[in-house]
């Protein structure tokens, strides 16, 4: 896409910043702006997080990465879509800071599904659980703003029948993003690997068109 005959680079002016807001793997952005700073092109990383509602609403973060005469340049375009403009440090880091941070969601989301399923299986009501959880230490995001279980967030996807929000298959992939960056840099990651092996899974069972909060489903129907 950047690097053909017709690609990117070859319609951005020497001068003019660039960005590239997808979520990739850290190196392969790196790699791309080393040859577009041989083309007199500047090119920086910023990935998103947010989902639908942010982007909607104005409100999304982007992780910026690149030099600060760049993030400058750029802040002030990507303040008309986002509330939290955040440089991370030099190119790459964007990325790198977007797969942590999906790779600690998924856990979290799936910690949420354990729990829930687990609280309702024992008899206790979903929505007093999720109270208490809201308002002692597990609380978290996955349970409070996005809780997977049907009718405790009447915004988040759980209670529209999971459609909308952030598909299964892009956490998947981002997984799949963090689990290799964490090889490359000999980093163990237990959890991670786990969260997407669970996620494989849900794909696997023709799933991976709903939201990632679904995966509560597999332990509500005791079918991981």
């Amino acid at each position: 896409m950047y690097l053909n005959d017709d690609g990117v680079l070859k319609g951005i002016a020497p001068g003019v910043p660039a960005v590239d807001c997808s979520t990739i793997d850290p190196q392969t952005i790196r790699d791309i702006a080393a040859i577009a700073a041989q083309q007199g092109v500047v090119l920086g990383d910023a990935p998103v997080s947010g989902g639908t509602g942010g982007a909607q609403a104005g409100t999304l973060t982007f992780m910026v990465g690149g030099s600060a005469q760049h993030f400058a340049a750029l802040k002030p375009l990507l303040e008309i879509m986002g509330r939290n403009i955040v440089h991370c440090g030099e190119v790459g880091t964007g990325q790198i800071a977007k797969i942590c941070n999906n790779m600690l969601l998924a856990i979290s989301m799936i910690g949420v599904s354990e729990s829930m399923a687990l609280g309702s299986a024992l008899g206790i009501d979903t929505e007093v659980l999720a109270s208490i959880i809201n308002t002692s230490t597990g609380r978290c995001w996955s349970s409070e703003a996005y809780n997977p279980w049907p009718g405790i967030v009447e915004t988040a996807p759980a209670s529209r029948g999971y459609s909308g929000g952030f598909g299964a298959e892009l956490m998947l992939k981002d997984l799949g993003l963090a689990t290799e960056a964490a090889r490359v840099a000999h980093q163990p990651v237990i959890l991670g690997a786990i969260a997407q092996q669970l996620y494989q899974a849900m794909s696997l069972r023709g799933d991976g068109g709903k939201d990632f909060s679904a995966i509560i489903e597999g332990y509500r129907k005791k079918a991981l």
